[in-house]
């Protein structure tokens, strides 16, 4: 079984009200929702919510691998340029509050024995993430 996640992070103000949000999806011809998230953080930066989001993911896919064995591969798109090539290791982490977040998404990462993949899409392409992020922001301010 194929997952595919899509997760994001966002504030408003940088530093400012921030928010994650995320779908996983299955590879099943409907394309099955095995879980979603929209969750408001509080102040932070954009870069602190994106790394979030990647975070929470990880830990619903490893809740999920536990209870379903046969997953076999993961794709996760993030529309974070940065996370995604400091977490694939092609770009340098100069900020140490951002390296706390990378070795803690590598070390969630290390537990998982099938194929994964993290890449980057254009916000376009992560629309439903965005707005779950978008939705807790929202209501937090209402």
């Amino acid at each position: 079984m194929k997952l595919f996640v899509f997760t994001d992070g966002g504030s408003r103000g940088n530093p400012g009200p921030s928010a994650i949000g995320g779908v996983i999806l299955q590879d099943a011809k409907d394309g099955a929702v095995i879980a979603d998230f929209s969750e408001y953080l509080g102040e932070g930066t954009n870069n602190e919510a994106e790394y979030k989001g990647l975070l929470h993911s990880l830990e619903l896919v490893q809740t999920f691998f536990a209870e379903h064995p046969e997953v076999d591969e993961c794709a996760w798109h993030l529309d974070s340029k940065l996370v995604v090539e400091q977490i694939n290791k092609n770009w340098k982490i100069k900020e140490p509050r951002m390296r706390v977040f990378a070795e803690k998404c590598w070390s969630i990462l290390s537990t998982f024995p099938f194929k994964k993949t993290i890449m980057y899409v254009p916000r376009a392409q992560n629309a439903v993430a965005d707005s779950l992020v978008n939705q807790a922001l929202d209501a937090h301010q209402l």
